[in-house]
């Protein structure tokens, strides 16, 4: 179990704190930071994504068991966050909206894929991209409707359709996992020379994104709404994943999508968590203090659900 810790989660978070302290020292302002997270988010990570589902066997790697498994969870950790700000915290349905999506969005690339590939290798992964493709249509899909219900109050009409379709695409990592469905299913070959720049792109993608996340946790402030935060916690690092454990298992899950799609669901929320919440103005601090809070607490959560897992 010890090696498990030491071998596989710790050169992660070890990146990730690499880059909160030297943010903290000052050897890189905010700005800096600001800069390795547009160049990972919204250019490396793409590129990654669009080569994995370039070139995954989409008719063996997108398992129904696998993706009903991973998101019946999600889903019901989506409700049960915002239901439980609404009725046992009593905000407001905006913020109770918010919430609910910090408890959605788990971190599936910068945590679930270096984790997931240190842990079992690289060809363990196809799973995991599977989840990724659907993960942020899917999150979004759900936050930006629900919330937009709330605010025109179950009105919206052609207004609300407008609004999640924006806020879909104009994601980059969309974009690339779309462009990569289009590869992949027009049988486009790509050129040597691109590819082989896609590879030099990919190697940087998440050790500069884990290195820019800790850079952005400088920035974050677990300030108030304890009870709360650590209700989001609880949701995001233990419900979601035993959701999932008995999903999976009850669906005859194999074992490498089982690994995959628990794995992911056991993840700390997402900094989209923030940017969603900070996009509509609502909770932000329970957001910030939950993405912080959480991704600590992920150091001992998942290595527990590491040595369970079969």
């Amino acid at each position: 179990m010890l090696q498990t810790l030491i071998t596989v989660i710790l050169p992660v978070f070890l990146v990730i704190g690499t880059g909160y302290m030297a943010t903290r020292a000052g050897l890189f302002s905010q700005d800096h930071i600001n800069g390795i997270m547009k160049f990972t988010q919204g250019f490396a990570i793409p590129c990654l994504l669009f080569n994995a589902i370039a070139h995954i066997d989409l008719s063996t790697s997108f398992d129904a068991a696998l993706l009903g498994s991973f998101y019946a969870g999600a889903a019901l950790c989506f409700c049960t966050g915002l239901l439980g700000a609404r009725h046992i915290f009593g905000r407001d349905w905006e913020d109770s909206v918010a919430i609910g999506f910090c408890c959605l969005f788990s971190n599936s690339v910068l945590l679930g894929l270096p984790i997931t590939e240190r842990a079992y290798g690289p060809d363990a992964l196809a799973g995991n991209y599977a989840i990724i493709a659907f993960h942020a249509p899917f999150c979004y899909g759900i936050g930006v409707t629900v919330m937009e219900i709330v605010r025109h109050r179950g009105g919206g009409g052609v207004a609300l359709v407008t609004a999640v379709l924006r806020a879909m695409f104009k994601n980059a990592l969309i974009l690339g996992i779309g462009l990569g469905f289009v590869v992949n299913l027009g049988g486009i070959p790509i050129p040597v020379p691109v590819q082989d720049a896609l590879d030099l792109i990919i190697r940087a993608a998440l050790p500069g994104a884990l290195f820019a996340l800790g850079g952005v946790l400088v920035q974050y402030r677990p300030e108030g709404d304890l009870r709360t935060i650590a209700f989001v916690c609880a949701v995001a690092l233990i419900l979601h994943p035993s959701l999932v454990w008995v999903f999976g298992s009850l669906s005859g899950l194999d074992r490498d999508g089982f690994r995959s799609a628990v794995l992911n669901a056991s993840m700390a929320p997402g900094f989209n968590a923030y940017i969603f919440a900070n996009l509509y103005g609502r909770a932000k601090r329970v957001a910030a203090s939950s993405v912080l809070m959480a991704t600590g607490a992920s150091i001992v959560t998942v290595w527990l659900w590491l040595t369970l897992l079969p």
